[in-house]
């Protein structure tokens, strides 16, 4: 056993959190060019509170298949980056990090995305008087966090979508490398010729015989 072999574990360890950190980071413009994207609802200020402009407003179910689009090629790029970055972890180590990281990022990715306006929202809903109209910021309606004994967040629905691109994409780049190892090998040494730059000699050309030689005799 080498003194490095101990230490492996570690560095895996190391290696799989500081990619799950990094992706969980890069959720934050996720988040922000899904709130671009996805459409504020009109809403209508009641006594009640705020109800939808119209009764069947299409302005969610964008913002769900926005966030949905976005996830997905999110997790392409994470498994295409961290395949290039992490060459010498290819495998189960580089598809752990890709699907803990995208995981860890979509829900950073909602939050920051919900919260962008959220403040005007509110406030127009405690000082607007009845009757007064303005929109809602996007959120999520298919997907979510629950939290499991209280303590651990368990994501689901389109929050998912980030993890399984990355988990698609990963696991495709995996079967499509051409090294039985998913690293990059050294070319084998051409072994054809005897020394570089030197061509075999061709064989000499047999002599002609001598004047008055006899020729051999005639079966």
């Amino acid at each position: 056993m080498t003194s490095d072999e101990p230490r492996r574990p570690l560095r895996t360890a190391a290696t799989v959190l500081g990619a799950v950190l990094a992706l969980a980071v890069l959720g934050v413009p996720f988040g922000l060019l899904w709130a671009v994207l996805a459409p504020a609802t009109p809403v209508l200020k009641t006594a009640e509170g705020a109800i939808y402009a119209d009764p069947q407003p299409e302005q969610p179910i964008a913002a769900d298949g926005w966030f949905s689009l976005l996830g997905l090629g999110f997790g392409l790029l994470v498994a295409l980056v961290l395949w290039f970055v992490l060459r010498r972890r290819r495998g189960p180590v580089g598809l752990l990090a890709a699907v803990l990281g995208a995981l860890a990022a979509a829900p950073v990715a909602w939050q920051v995305g919900r919260r962008v306006g959220l403040a005007t929202f509110d406030r127009l809903l405690d000082t607007a008087p009845a009757g007064q109209s303005f929109t809602k910021p996007p959120d999520l309606r298919a997907g979510g966090v629950d939290w499991l004994l209280g303590v651990l967040p368990v994501p689901h629905g389109n929050l998912l979508l980030p993890a399984f691109g990355a988990a698609i994409t990963y696991t495709l780049l995996a079967g499509w490398s051409r090294w039985p190892g998913l690293r990059p090998e050294p070319e084998p040494a051409d072994l054809s010729w005897v020394s570089v730059g030197t061509t075999p000699a061709p064989p000499a050309a047999p002599e002609p015989p001598a004047p008055g030689a006899a020729e051999p005799p005639r079966g």
